[in-house]
Order: structure tokens, then sequence, then C-alpha cells
């Protein structure tokens, strides 16, 4: 489609509001809009189909008239701790993108630097999602995604035992409660199995799906099912790649954020952050719903990201027996957007999770969840378990995706920046690519760098990091064995989920300890449970103020910011 019927289409759904213009390797928008779903829409009437328009993508220059950007939050902290640094490679951002490549470089001699803005890993989308490791069965074929997907999810059960994180192949199963969908939904497995290689897709009946999911809506009549579906504890694998990276030479710099930087003749030059200048050779940028805005500040802006909330509630425990595996119910009907109400989902923790949702967004930034999400998203998977009910709802939460409107991965050099890496649009099912495009990620890395000099492996590599011991997991021998060595391991903190006195200081003791209450919480779970952290928070910042030596006052829930209140609050 060329850009005069292009700008045909535009005119006729939005009058001589909004102008398209080739930039040869990409589609620039420009105008003024009120919604921002018109915004969405319009730059979504701009993209290139097919194969050879693959590199071809939109930005969106529109005036937003009906809402305003708040703009990157910036950490408090202020010092010159980074300057001068000269990294090999300075990675921006600390979700699972940035630290699974963080862990694949380290393989090399490098001098590696990843930057953090929030005070800890998988702060944003990467410990904001529901943790699935995705079949790959719903993705366009030929996408960066779909090919990401079916090689990062083989990849899982040995990443996983080197990193020592819990990882669940559940399975997946999408049921139909309609007979008459049969014939073309047995073309769509043949079509999945054969065509786009996703060789676990299979049709199962009724009686099959009833013994393996007896709680599951009684009038489903048959399903698709995939075998290699499974599930993670996303933040818990981020954490666990970054350790990992950093037992084997690489930096992580938290609370780190990029502001600015210095470009000359298609260098690199300089990376201003508030924590000092930084000069490296080499940048990836895995900065997420961020990503537009490092690439403008590296002068390689040749994409956009529109942000896509989505709301996930957690079930309390006591309703585990719903659903054993992934399950979502398929009605047939035409949706908009791009969400079929998300689904159900048992995790590695025992816990139900429902959703997420897809909501076009503007703010990058915003987690607020709104009842209306969970509404829509329970009143569907009603649909896929009857007795699922928002009563055993203990928590919920919202993240926020960095989609592109190609909707589609960009990973690949700078074009116009030479020192650079784009790692971008990396949505859902970014959990589950990680593993693969970490590996390519650092091939690239490795090649651009070996121009300048000579790149040899890290010998004293150690794939293997060995997680805190999960006490309320461990056979009671070996339980009481450890309590009778380090008597720490007996005085339960939280006992909605079984953690110790002795877990929380060896969190704190980690390669990358983050002493605020979330960072422990991230790490081992207390106050997952039923009281959400009713209870155990004193404990554990009483247990980080010892330990580290501060004040109680001056011990933090999350980030620098993020204070707790100690003593009377009514007068």
């Amino acid at each position: 489609m060329g850009i005069d019927k292009i700008n045909k289409r535009l005119h006729d759904a939005y009058g001589g509001q909004v102008r398209a213009e080739d930039k040869g390797d990409y589609i620039v928008v420009t105008g003024r809009l009120k919604e921002w779903k018109d915004i969405v829409a319009a730059c979504g009437m701009c993209v290139q189909k097919g194969k050879k328009n693959r590199k071809k993508h939109v930005v969106n220059d529109i005036v937003f008239e009906g809402g305003s950007n708040p703009g990157m939050r910036m950490p408090g902290l202020r010092d010159s701790s980074l300057e001068g640094a000269a990294p090999d490679v300075l990675i921006i951002g600390g979700g699972i993108s940035g630290a699974s490549i963080a862990r694949e470089l380290s393989r090399w001699q490098l001098d590696i630097l990843l930057v953090e803005k929030e005070a800890d890993l998988a702060v944003q989308s990467s410990g904001r999602n529901d943790g699935e490791v995705h079949p790959g069965v719903d993705l366009r074929k030929g996408s960066l995604k779909q090919e990401y997907v079916l090689k990062g999810n083989r990849m899982y059960d040995q990443v996983c035992e080197e990193l020592d994180v819990p990882f669940r192949r559940c399975g997946q199963y999408v049921g139909f409660t309609q007979w008459r969908y049969l014939p073309v939904i047995f073309l769509y497995v043949l079509e999945k199995k054969y065509r786009c290689k996703v060789k676990d897709t299979r049709l199962v009946g009724r009686k099959a799906f009833r013994r393996a999911e007896p709680e599951l809506n009684p009038d489903f009549k048959f399903a698709i099912y995939n075998s290699g579906a499974g599930c993670v504890c996303p933040y818990g694998l981020t954490i666990a790649y970054g350790e990992n990276a950093v037992e084997n030479g690489a930096r992580i710099s938290l609370n780190t954020a990029v502001s600015d930087m210095e470009v000359k003749e298609g260098i690199i030059q300089c990376v201003h952050t508030n924590r000092g200048s930084i000069y490296p050779s080499l940048v990836i940028n895995a900065a997420g719903t961020f990503a537009e805005d490092v690439a403008k500040m590296a002068q390689d802006r040749f994409y956009s990201i529109h942000p896509r909330r989505g709301t996930n509630s957690i079930l309390d425990k006591k309703a585990g027996h719903l659903v054993r595996s992934i399950s979502s119910v398929r009605t047939m009907k035409k949706t908009t957007g791009h969400t079929k109400g998300g689904g159900m989902l048992h995790t590695v923790d025992d816990n139900v999770l429902v959703g997420p949702d897809a909501v076009e967004t503007w703010e990058k930034e915003n987690f607020a969840t709104e009842q209306a999400s969970i509404d829509r998203v329970f009143a569907k998977q009603k649909g896929t378990s009857p007795g699922l009910t928002q009563r055993d709802i203990i928590t919920y939460f919202t993240g926020v995706r960095a989609a592109t409107f190609e909707e589609d991965f960009i990973i690949e050099m700078g074009r116009r920046t030479k020192n650079l890496i784009h790692c971008a649009g990396i949505q859902s099912p970014g959990l589950t690519t990680a593993p693969a495009v970490a590996v390519d990620v650092a091939a690239m890395a490795v090649k651009a760098l070996s121009c300048q000099k000579e790149i040899k492996p890290n010998t004293g590599f150690r794939p293997n990091r060995k997680g805190i011991p999960r006490l309320r997991e461990l056979p009671e021998e070996e339980r009481d064995r450890l309590i009778r060595e380090n008597p720490d391991y007996g005085v339960i903190i939280c006992r909605c989920e079984e953690i110790s006195k002795g877990e929380i200081l060896d969190a704190l003791n980690s390669p990358l300890p983050v002493c605020t209450v979330d960072g422990i919480k991230k790490r081992l779970r207390p106050g997952m449970g039923r009281c959400q952290g009713g209870f155990f928070m004193p404990l554990v910042a009483q247990i980080i103020s010892e330990h580290e030596g501060m004040p109680l006052s001056r011990v933090k829930k999350s980030g620098t910011e993020a204070v707790i209140s100690y003593g009377p609050t009514k007068g």
C-alpha cells in the first residue's frame, strides 16, 4: 500500500487532521487528535503488511489533545557513583530482556553495566504479567514474536534448572462450547501444527479434557491443547538472571535513569544519568515502554511504542482447585483490540491468576487497577470455570506492555547510530522469548565489539545459580538439619507463606540484594498470602534495619520515595 493510499484512508477517517509521510525505512504520522484510541487506530492504518515491509515501522508524532504525558518518573537519588564509567556494554533496562542479555553477555570477557531506573529489577512489565510461558499457537507465522517464542519455549527447562527457578509445564487448554466450530478448529490446528511449526498443538475431546480439568466448564465439547505451555514466576526469573550475571562479573546499577545522550557522527559518545556520565563502547536499548525515548536520545528513532495496560487478579490458594493448567474459553466472536479476555493460570506458587485484559493508554507508568478491568475479565472467564468468583481475590495488579504498531519485536542494530542495539517492542510474550532473544542480542553485541578488540570467552563463567533454600518445600529431615545449623531458619516471619528470618537474611546477602520490604517480598514471597503483608511488614523492616545498621525510619517499602509510616497515625 503506497503512501497516497494511506493518506486517502486517513483523510476518509479523520478529515485533514492527520497525515502520513514516507521516510524510507519508516512512516511518520503527524497531526492533532483528541482521542487516544483514534491516534492508535490512525497509526495502525499506516502499518505495511507482508515480509518485504517487515522493517518499515510507524512513528507516532500526532499531538494528543485529550491528555498530557507526565513523562518518565526519575529516581530521587543523585550522586556521581558512575561518573566516568566506560563499560564495553551498557544495557538500559532491568526487565527480563535486559537481565537475560546481561547474563548471556557475561559468558564473555566484557565489562558489562546494566542500569535500571527503579529500585529493583522487574518492577514494570516484567514484574507485572501472568508468568505464562507461551507455546506460540496464537502468533502470526513469520513474525519475530513467533520465531522467538518457539526458540525460547524450548530453552526454559534448561534455563530454569540452571538458575534454580521453579518452572512447570502445565499445558494450555482453549475450550469450545459448540460442536459446530469443530471443522474450522480442526483445520486451524493442522495449520498451527504443520505450517506454523507449533508441533505440540492438538485437539482433545470432552472426556480427556474433563479428566485433566474436572472443575472447568462442563459445557466444553472439545479443546485445543498445547502441552509445551508452562508457567514461571516472572520477577523471580528476572532477578535470577540478574544475580547470575553479577556472579559472572556484570555490574547492575539500580535507581539509575538515562536522561540524555551525546551522539557524534552516528556514534553514542556519552550517556548521561542521575548518577554520572557513562562512556560505553556499545549501548543495548532494552528500556521497555521507554525504548522509543531512548532511541530518540540516541538519534535512531524509527518506531513508536503505544502502551497497553493489562490487569491480573490473584486468587487465594484455596481456589487452586479451579484450574490445574492454563485455560480459557473461546467464543469465536469478533473482537477488537488485542485481547481475548485473558485466561486462568495455576501458578508455580499454587495461586490462580485471572487475566489479563488489554486497554490502550498513553500513560507508560500508570499502574492503577480499575474495577472495570477486573469485571470484564471475570465475566469472560466465568465461561472457563463457573466456580470463579471475585470473593477469592487476595490482590490484583496492572502492567503496561510495550507494543509497537506493527505488533512485533524489534531486534536489530541501530539504523543511523552504529554502536546501538534495539531490543524493543517486547510485549507479551516477551517472558517466553527472553532466553532466545538474549542469545541473539549477545551475539550481535560480541560481533559489533569484535571490530574494536578481541573478545575472549569468560572461562570462569558459571551458568548455575543457587537460589535461597525454600524451606517450606524441603523434606522434614532437610529442614530440621538447616534449622540446627542456623536457628534463624526456625524463626517464622510470614506464616501464610512460611518464610523464615534465615531466608530473609539470605536475600539480604545475595549477589543482588535489595534492602526494601518489596525487594524481600519479590525474592521470597512474604506478604503474598491471604493477609497481603498485614502482619509481616514490621518484622521484615526490623530485620532490614538491623542487618543494614540503619534506623528503622529509613527502611523503604520499595524505591527511594516509598516511605513507611511508624507510630501513631491518628490523633
